[in-house]
C-alpha cells in the first residue's frame, strides 16, 4: 500500500478474510489463496512485494 500511496494510485481494500466472496474471487482469478492480489484493469499479481509491484507496474502501466 506504501508503494502505491507514494505513487498517488488510488485502490480499494478488499478484506478476504471477513468476506467469503471476495476470498473465492481472489482464487478464481490469481489461481491461489495467498495475499496481497491486485487486479489492475484485469492484469492480475499475486503474492507480491514492492519490488515484483514495481515491476508489474513499469510493465503494464508505464504511461498511465
Amino acid at each position: 500500500m506504501n508503494w502505491l500511496d507514494d505513487r498517488g494510485v488510488d485502490y480499494e481494500i478488499i478484506d478476504v478474510l471477513k468476506d467469503n466472496a471476495a476470498y473465492e474471487e481472489m482464487i478464481k482469478l490469481s489461481d491461489q489463496d495467498l495475499t496481497p492480489v491486485i487486479d489492475v484493469d484485469g492484469k492480475i499479481l499475486a503474492d507480491f512485494g514492492p519490488d515484483q509491484l514495481e515491476k508489474f507496474w513499469a510493465k503494464n502501466f508505464a504511461n498511465k
